[in-house]
């Protein structure tokens, strides 16, 4: 049995993974903003439930759910960074104030987390640090430009945070989501105020008003959950998993891509060295 503490478990993927890690007797934090939206999960698995309140942005909050969750459990071993929100903007329609928001969220918490349960970890030489990133790291659509940039922060900062931790005992792995029927696309999507008319063909076209994928998706949440209990439990888990039909092709097509510019720019790239 592990403890695991998951970030935004009151919608979507984070509550079928909180569900799926308590159903395999699992113990589980769980938290979300308004935790009165938790309680059903808690008042099913009395035992093994912690319901918490916890915005990732309010670093005495986190502090205190580690702290409940180490006097409860004994300590967490698996991080589940999955709280966050959607933003669509073209790059010069978004405001500041939003997007340090954004950032706030999606990248700094997910980072004031991982710093909260290190220590414990460090300690016990064990671990487990799963970030909810998004293919759209890889795809950086137009329109999403912000919400991309902080899936790449993430996912830059994990791939260092792996090499730092393999030789202490604890894994990262970056999780890389395509769609999902959840309500990442509706509740949890923001936009900006202003838009501009000549990205209408562009960013406009992924606007919330013009938007018909939500509720249309075709990845399964439940089925996610199983997939990154599988990672979890895994003894060499990886340190990227893509989840999703969508997201393996949009992967795929954006790795040929990149190698057909490698390529074709081959001799430009290494003419920059010194000669003799």
């Amino acid at each position: 049995m592990a403890t695991w503490l998951i970030t935004g478990c009151s919608t979507g993927l984070g509550r079928a993974l909180a569900q799926a890690v308590l159903a395999h007797g699992h113990n589980a934090v769980v938290t979300a903003r308004n935790v009165t939206t938790l309680q059903d999960i808690a008042a099913a698995y009395p035992d093994t439930a912690l319901a918490l309140p916890l915005d990732v942005t309010d670093r005495a909050q986190i502090n205190s759910v580690v702290q409940q969750a180490r006097s409860r459990f004994g300590g967490v071993d698996v991080l589940v960074n999955n709280a966050g929100y959607g933003y669509r903007a073209a790059v010069e329609e978004a405001d500041d104030a939003d997007i340090r928001r954004l950032f706030d969220t999606n990248v700094f918490g997910a980072v004031d987390m991982i710093k909260a349960v290190l220590p414990d970890m460090r300690a016990n030489r064990a671990g487990s640090i799963l970030n909810i990133s998004s293919i759209g790291a890889r795809i950086s659509p137009a329109g999403s430009g912000y919400y991309s940039a902080t899936k790449a922060a993430l996912e830059g900062l994990s791939g260092s945070l792996r090499k730092e931790l393999q030789p202490l005992g604890i894994n990262v792995t970056v999780i890389e989501p395509g769609g999902f029927r959840t309500d990442f696309a509706g509740r949890s999507l923001t936009q900006s105020a202003t838009a501009i008319q000549d990205y209408a063909e562009t960013a406009g076209k992924r606007r919330k008003e013009h938007d018909t994928v939500h509720g249309t998706q075709q990845g399964d949440p439940a089925k996610a959950a199983a997939a990154i209990l599988k990672i979890a439990e895994s003894p060499n888990p990886p340190s990227l998993l893509v989840l999703g039909q969508d997201a393996f092709d949009a992967f795929a097509a954006v790795a040929r891509a990149e190698r057909t510019d490698l390529d074709q720019w081959r001799g430009l790239s290494l003419s920059t060295g010194f000669e003799g």
